[in-house]
């Protein structure tokens, strides 16, 4: 089920990027709603530290294929409404699929042309079970606590300037509170980071671990620069957006 290891390569470029959508209020705020092509989602990287939502790490990502040599192209789920969600397919030379899913946080690319039992390895602190026909996906999570929870994807390719267009609008649409998302090694583990409604937490293999209250946008900063290594100033800027 895993990919092979020059996709991998290709893959492990960006592990410490996180998903987020600090990045999107920030840029709206000064005007710049447009998706970001590949220079300068380099630019707000090299000067920044930044990443951006899960539009942008498609985008990034795919780019990243292209200049290995592996064919690539983007999918999602509702990815014309509020609610998109767009990741990657990359192919091998045999032609087989692999989910490429930098936006929801997977730790590695996973074989998508069969259904499975559940399987480790592929998300932080969940185990994952596929269910694929033709064209459609779906992506059962089963989560330490017994809970589970379900992705669904259409896998058809999207062409790129219909997907473009599409994270156009999506650069526009903004959540009511900020996101932040990350695979981080954690006591032994690839665990689940995550800021959002003011709050930040670990997913785990033992269950969610609460980090400690915070109540102002610069112990945030602080919290949130050590975890994602983000410039102060920018956190700082993008915070009191939301605040």
């Amino acid at each position: 089920m895993m990919a092979p290891q020059h996709i991998l390569n290709t893959w492990r470029k960006f592990d410490s990027f996180p998903m987020e959508t600090l990045t999107k209020a920030w840029r709206i705020q000064r005007g710049q709603s447009d998706q970001r092509n590949i220079a300068l989602l380099k630019e707000d990287y090299a000067r920044y530290g930044i990443s951006g939502n899960c539009f942008d790490l498609a985008v990034w990502l795919m780019e990243a294929f292209k200049e290995a040599g592996v064919k690539a192209y983007p999918i999602g789920d509702r990815l014309n409404s509020e609610e998109a969600h767009a990741a990657v397919i990359a192919q091998d030379e045999d032609g087989n699929r692999y989910l490429c899913d930098l936006g929801d946080q997977w730790i590695q690319p996973i074989l998508i042309q069969t259904n499975t039992d559940k399987l480790s390895g592929f998300f932080p602190a969940a185990d994952v079970q596929l269910y694929s026909h033709d064209s459609k996906l779906e992506v059962v999570y089963h989560r330490p606590n017994g809970k589970t929870s379900r992705q669904f994807y259409d896998t058809s390719p999207v062409p790129y300037q219909d997907f473009l267009s599409m994270a156009h609008k999506n650069q526009k649409r903004l959540r009511p509170d900020p996101l932040v998302e990350m695979r981080i090694p954690h006591h032994g583990e690839i665990a689940h980071w995550e800021f959002s409604d003011w709050t930040s937490f670990w997913s785990t293999n033992s269950g969610i671990q609460k980090e400690t209250k915070l109540y102002t946008v610069e112990d945030w900063v602080e919290r949130l620069h050590n975890r994602t290594g983000y410039d102060r100033t920018f956190l700082e800027d993008a915070l009191s957006l939301y605040m």
